[in-house]
């Protein structure tokens, strides 16, 4: 029985929707000789203008969408960034803080409001968000929740010149289109999507990418790849990632940038048993690995390489502030004192703040596998977020 029998249901104007996705897709396949890279199908499948899975109205985040980040969960996630933001403010002439991909637009509330009960709200609360509907999300519940801060918050269509303050960025390095490169017979490939019998599938060509052949290069001694032909490893490189940390060291002039995610440094990423990469799809709260599953209906992620990301930093003049855990960022930077704020007589709310809490730091939950990294320019102050718990010589 396929795995996707198990799926809740799509709606008829949900899967009408997919098909002209798919229509888009083939289109694009059949204008491109046959064959297009994956990191061509994931931009079409997830930002393709007003049909991708973040380009469209479809509800994405919550229990009536696909996935639940660290803000959805619990307040106690923005509010404890707020602690550490607080800290970065105290050491910059320029309080603004510009976000990335906001999702609801829960993060930004909880970090303002947190921020405003210290007297240290930022002047300005950018936000740059692809989606419109989630634009429009974000902005009906600032509005609705904190209307006396909307004025602070202002969404951007096009990045600045240059940029002073925070740059913040919570789940959103996952989602950029990634290149598969496929290890086998005694060769290296990159691996993409090609129309065959009705329907999407895989087809492996000779590596051509400039930029993939060096990095396969130094990846290839790494997984320990020997002279068996059957021998298979697949594994995904961001290009995407790397080249948005590039830009935002260039807009960066003075500040701190700090990305939330789930990650490994290189040594992991590509450990030799990890054969099959890191690919993921989130379809209604069910995690699988067909991304051709409803194109445009579904989440396709992979996992961050924070190394690559640090190379990419360092390169550019960045400097690296610190690389830990989430539990460890969460618990360096206050959360469990802010969960101490609440008696814990008061059952009716220190056990679901409780529970949450354990959500975010559980290392069987999100506390392990999503990391925190920092990174300044023209900054050099300790950050409270990596007080312990540093894992920067897994870089």
């Amino acid at each position: 029985m396929s795995l996707h029998t198990s799926f809740p249901l799509a709606s008829e104007i949900a899967l009408a929707h997919s098909q002209s996705v798919l229509t888009l897709i083939k289109e694009q396949i059949l204008a491109s000789n046959g064959w297009i890279p994956f990191e061509q199908f994931m931009n079409l499948a997830l930002y393709a203008p007003g049909m991708g899975y973040y380009s469209s109205g479809a509800t994405k985040l919550g229990s009536a969408g696909d996935f639940v980040t660290a803000p959805e969960i619990s307040s106690l996630f923005g509010r404890t960034l707020a602690l550490q933001l607080s800290q970065i403010f105290q050491c910059l002439k320029h309080p603004y803080i510009l976000e990335f991909g906001a999702g609801s637009g829960r993060l930004a509330l909880d970090i303002l409001i947190e921020m405003e009960k210290a007297a240290e709200l930022p002047e300005k609360y950018f936000i740059m968000e692809v989606s419109a509907e989630l634009r429009q999300r974000q902005q009906t519940l600032l509005a609705s929740k904190a209307p006396h801060l909307i004025h602070r918050v202002e969404w951007l269509e096009r990045l600045p010149d240059q940029f002073n303050g925070i740059i913040l960025a919570n789940e959103v390095l996952d989602a950029m289109p990634v290149h598969l490169v496929a290890w086998h017979d005694n060769a290296i490939f990159e691996r993409g999507v090609i129309w065959q019998n009705n329907q999407l599938a895989w087809q492996d060509r000779p590596l051509q990418n400039i930029d993939l052949h060096l990095i396969t290069g130094q990846i290839t001694s790494q997984i320990n790849l020997d002279n068996d032909s059957r021998f298979g490893y697949v594994s995904e490189f961001n290009l995407a990632a790397i080249g948005f940390m590039r830009s935002l060291a260039k807009l960066l002039h003075q500040g701190v940038i700090l990305l939330i995610d789930y990650g490994f440094g290189r040594d992991e990423y590509y450990h030799p048993q990890r054969n099959q990469g890191t690919l993921m799809c989130h379809y209604r709260h069910y995690a699988h690995d067909n991304p051709f599953y409803l194109p445009g209906l579904q989440d396709i992620t992979s996992h961050v390489d924070f190394s690559a990301l640090t190379h990419a930093a360092i390169d550019s003049n960045l400097t690296l502030l610190g690389y830990t855990t989430q539990a460890f960022f969460l618990i360096n930077s206050g959360i469990t004192k802010i969960l101490a704020q609440i008696p814990v007589e008061d059952n009716m709310r220190y056990l679901p703040q409780s529970n949450q809490l354990q959500k975010l730091i559980n290392p069987a939950e999100m506390g392990e596998l999503f990391k925190a990294i920092a990174f300044g320019k023209e900054f050099s102050e300790p950050l409270i977020g990596f007080s312990a718990g540093d894992m920067s010589r897994l870089l």
